[in-house]
């Protein structure tokens, strides 16, 4: 592995890079006012790439009382379906002609490779983006069946209008920033709501470019808000304020539980989309190429840092010798190097907090007795680098099998029976429900399993999500409510029932 020669990038992107970054609040560029910035680095070298400016409990205020403004007496809740949706698909558009620009930064900033990651973030945001666009225009209520009242000539007219929750707090996590702010600014413009978004204070650069490009899709000042900033103290604040009607959340169950503790005060609704344990069950007449190479993929892609990351592979033993063997094949034949490098399949770890925190883990599995089959280690050198470790003989009570790692590590445990009931209890035994899949040309197996697993998504011989039409949201301690496709509309709508009398 070698990383020392600079990285890559435009013009364009140095240029970003060097600007002053501050808050983007009320359609305006304006400092922080306790005069606090945050330091980025780029996770591949440990070197600072930019200077941000960190929002405090103030700088919340201004922003939430931008977007109250821009809700009550701004031009957005009264543009037409029709207006809304070409301001998103203008900003989609612009998304699409700054990709290169867009894509570099997400790979300086987050440390992930250009193949297959870095190449997907600029596309999937322009895809939700256009999908979202679309909606304005097709959110409608219903007219309702009433009875007549004694004494009344007819019965009255009874029907519903969905309306915009109101003013939205978003928090999304560093693995996928630009495509995460896409997924939860989509549907809140679409409906009308307004915005403050705040992103992690590790990865904030593409979504604050993301703000020159709201302002020239002629997105209203103050409809949205970026506020980079640490969880203490501007993300509490977000979640706590009392003029926040609703705040979105995605990250890990452990903030989501501070999320819904800040958002008791007024009552706002909430939805989160947090961790994932997720189960990956292949029986012996499975195509064991495809579901190898499928795991492999899955518990890799962005380091693993991923919700949906493959992390619990149960295997028949019939199969387990050649499965566990082709796992970590295609695990050391991964190319470990910076994001830029196009041959670079595993890049570095977001920040040196965050790597220790995984070498913790591969650690723990070592001491409580599970079989490290390959990787695993800490790389020298700059950067935040570590091999993708394969973990074998491990079973329930294991910290590695329990907890939720968000790192290159995954576990594999066999099984011998054909009672499906008790596949599907140990599939179940975790905490989270979010992803499960199960590998067989069996469809009686398949579809009971699909039907067993309390997973949000199930797979059969696919693992993770659908595409963005598709709901995506967990079970138990994975989150509340459902992204992407049409439900995701749901979590930005009020319903109102109205009724007229005519005597």
């Amino acid at each position: 592995m070698s990383h020392a020669q600079p990285y890559p990038m435009s013009a364009a992107t140095g240029q970003f890079l060097k600007r002053r970054h501050r808050l983007f609040i009320g359609g305006e560029w304006v400092d922080a006012r306790s005069g606090d910035d945050i330091d980025v680095l780029n996770p591949a070298t440990g070197a600072s790439i930019a200077r941000v400016a960190a929002a405090g409990r103030e700088d919340i205020d201004r922003a939430v009382a931008a977007a109250r403004e821009a809700f009550a007496d701004g031009p957005w809740r009264g543009m037409t379906a029709a207006e809304r949706g070409q301001i998103l698909t203008k900003l989609a558009d612009l998304l699409a002609a700054n990709s290169e620009v867009l894509t570099e930064i997400e790979i300086l900033d987050t440390g992930m490779p250009l193949n297959p990651g870095g190449a997907l973030a600029v596309p999937t945001a322009v895809k939700m983006l256009r999908y979202y666009a679309g909606w304005p225009s097709k959110l409608s209520g219903h007219t309702l069946p009433a009875d007549r009242r004694p004494g009344a000539a007819s019965p009255p007219l009874t029907y519903t209008r969905r309306e915009p929750v109101g003013v939205v707090g978003q928090i999304i996590p560093w693995n996928y920033p630009l495509a995460m702010a896409a997924m939860k600014l989509g549907p809140a413009l679409a409906t009308g709501c307004t915005v403050v978004l705040k992103p992690d204070e590790k990865t904030p650069l593409s979504t604050l470019l993301l703000a020159d490009l709201l302002r020239e899709a002629g997105v209203p000042p103050g409809v949205v808000n970026i506020v980079p900033g640490y969880g203490e103290p501007a993300g509490a604040a977000l979640a706590a304020h009392p003029d926040v009607d609703k705040v979105a959340f995605t990250g890990s169950s452990e903030v989501g539980r501070k999320i819904l503790q800040a958002a008791a005060g007024n009552l706002k609704r909430v939805s989160l989309e947090l961790g994932g344990k997720n189960p990956f069950i292949v029986f012996p007449d499975a195509d064991l190429e495809r579901a190898i190479e499928a795991a492999a993929r899955s518990a890799f892609f962005l380091q693993g840092q991923n919700c949906q990351s493959a992390s619990r592979l149960f295997v028949h033993e019939d199969v387990l010798e050649r499965f566990v063997a082709g796992v970590a094949a295609a695990a050391r034949g991964l190319q470990i190097g910076p994001g830029w490098d196009p041959a670079t399949r595993i890049g570095p770890l977001v920040s040196a907090g965050h790597l220790d925190r995984v070498q913790g883990y591969v650690a723990s599995g070592v001491q409580e007795g599970a079989e490290l089959v390959t990787g695993g280690a800490r790389l020298p050198g700059p950067g935040y680098f570590m091999e993708p470790a394969v973990f074998t003989r491990t079973h329930r009570d294991m910290r590695i099998v329990r907890e939720e790692i968000f790192g290159p590590v995954t576990c594999v445990q066999g099984f011998a029976a054909s009672d499906l009931a008790a596949i599907a209890r140990q599939a179940n035994d975790t905490a989270f429900g979010l992803v499960a899949s199960v590998w067989t040309r069996d469809l009686r197996i398949a579809h009971q399993l699909a039907n067993t697993i309390r997973a949000g998504v199930v797979g059969i011989n696919h693992h993770g999500s659908g595409d963005i039409y598709a709901p995506f949201g967990g079970f138990k301690e994975s989150g509340w409510g459902r992204e992407f496709g049409a439900e995701s509309l749901d979590l930005y709508l009020e319903t109102k029932t109205v009724v007229v009398r005519y005597d």
